[in-house]
């Protein structure tokens, strides 16, 4: 049988990646998020989360567990997607804040007066200029270099395993899960009152 080296390897450096990266979150923009999410449930508004690609799997994710919660969630792209008004609250996931479809569903929801939270790695990108409240995830992105500042703290100089976007992708969507868990404590939702939501009309 063959060791997998690789396979370990790389589950370490992702795993001890996604622990560090706790390191340098920086938590007050996690408590902004989470209170805009809590007073967006109160009120009633929706939340509208945006990514591409795996980020947008990674958006999904959450859009999901938002939904379970009680939220009026939706996700851009789908054909049930309504109208974003004011101080409704848009998600937009890319770890290099470049991503063209991203950064102009935050700009147009800016001018339609919703609030914008940018998940993405780069605090001065053009998704970080159009939100309300950034919390940047450390990863290496698929645009990044290795003498990106959060790589390297967390990584070190070496070539990593984990290709492309994945370090961010997997970092945003613990992150996401976790904040999830803080609003099912700040809600007073219970692991049933998500069972309750949950689908029950499954696709044999």
């Amino acid at each position: 049988m063959q060791d997998l080296r690789y396979f370990r390897n790389a589950y370490l450096e992702i795993g001890n990646f996604i622990l560090n990266a706790l390191n340098v979150i920086r938590i007050e923009d996690v408590a902004a998020f989470v209170d805009l999410l809590v007073n967006t449930y109160r009120s009633e508004k929706k939340v509208l989360v945006v990514g591409a690609g795996r980020s947008g799997l990674v958006g999904r994710a959450f859009a999901m567990r938002l939904m379970h919660l009680g939220f009026r969630s939706y996700v851009l792209g789908e054909t049930i997607t309504p109208s974003v008004g004011e101080n409704d609250v848009v998600v937009a996931i890319s770890g290099s804040g470049t991503t063209t479809m991203v950064v102009a569903a935050a700009e147009a929801a800016k001018k339609m007066k919703a609030k914008v939270v940018a998940i993405t790695s780069y605090r001065d990108s053009p998704l970080a200029s159009y939100a309300d409240i950034v919390v940047q995830v450390p990863g290496r992105t698929k645009v990044a270099k290795m003498d990106d500042y959060f790589a390297r703290q967390i990584l070190g100089l070496h070539e990593p395993l984990a290709p492309l976007g994945t370090l961010f992708e997997d970092t945003a969507m613990v992150m996401l899960d976790a904040v999830i868990a803080e609003l099912m404590y700040r809600l007073g939702k219970t692991e049933e009152d998500v069972k309750s939501r949950h689908a029950n009309i499954e696709v044999l």
